[in-house]
């Protein structure tokens, strides 16, 4: 494994503090054990329809924890995992080291608006990115490049916050008066939005009679409610975009939709995308 250091900046554009996902992520990394595991490999691979990813490339742009790429490993993949925050890309390298196999894991520092330095990555069959495109600062630019190293008959998964106009843009101003604050003021927001958070699952169990146990699970994928709620809160810089707007940026590009799975609220619409195979 390797630590290239990426040029990083501190703030975004408006003098906005970027978020510190990578320090979230730590922290969650002492909750994971084998169920988190079988849950995101359960997720990775029901939403690519592929039980089995031996003899593919598989590259996570943005890693954050590590959990995707150790699930995308655990199917048989060959990975490479890099990430923007050097926080997240220490906690990929910890998960590594307690969990997966360092033969076959290349984990890295780098920044999916750098195109060149993609580049030098070469192809891959799948091209994975969750929840990471809209926090670059420049999402339209993410999603071009990030769709450059897909290889011919590739898969390319991403996610992207669904826009909800007025909602989304009240959004944008409840992150930054977050990242502007002081720590135990953040710490006072965090616990409010994970207390409403809490309410608004248990009427949501009660009213569909759900098992206990399903109350407060965030969304399967493995992860944990709180520290989704803390990046959710955190997470800045942040855009949204509309289903039929990724769909068409994405056409455009020679991919087609093989599935697609959609918000009617806030959270993240997720596609995976196929690239055309060249015609001889």
């Amino acid at each position: 494994m390797s630590s290239l250091k990426p040029t990083l900046t501190t703030a975004d554009g408006d003098g906005t503090p970027r978020f510190a996902f990578g320090r979230n992520w730590i922290r969650f990394l002492a909750l994971v054990d084998e169920t988190r595991i079988a849950e995101a490999v359960a997720s990775l691979g029901g939403m690519l329809g592929r039980e089995d990813l031996r003899g593919l490339r598989f590259l996570d742009a943005g890693c954050g924890s590590g959990l995707f790429s150790l699930a995308a490993q655990r199917l048989g993949a060959e990975v490479v995992s890099f990430d923007y925050d050097l926080d997240s890309v220490r906690c990929t390298e910890l998960l590594c080291e307690r969990y997966g196999r360092k033969d076959g894991w290349r984990i890295t520092g780098g920044d999916v608006l750098d195109r060149a330095w993609l580049e030098t990555l070469g192809a891959f069959d799948i091209v994975y990115s969750w929840g990471v495109l809209h926090h670059t600062g420049d999402l339209w630019r993410a999603l071009d490049n990030i769709a450059r190293p897909v290889g011919p008959g590739g898969d390319l998964f991403v996610s992207v916050y669904n826009d909800q106009g007025p909602i989304s843009r009240m959004w944008v101003r409840v992150k930054q008066a977050y990242n502007r604050s002081p720590a135990l003021l953040q710490q006072v927001m965090a616990a409010a939005y994970f207390t409403y958070l809490l309410l608004m699952r248990t009427a949501r169990g009660l009213a569909r009679r759900l098992p206990f146990r399903d109350w407060y699970r965030a969304g399967g994928r493995g992860m944990n409610l709180w520290h989704d709620a803390v990046d959710w809160l955190g997470g800045y810089p942040f855009e949204t975009a509309k289903p039929g707007d990724i769909e068409r940026a994405l056409h455009a590009l020679g991919f087609v939709t093989r599935r697609r799975h959609l918000r009617r609220g806030l959270g993240c619409n997720e596609f995976v995308f196929r690239k055309a195979i060249p015609r001889v």
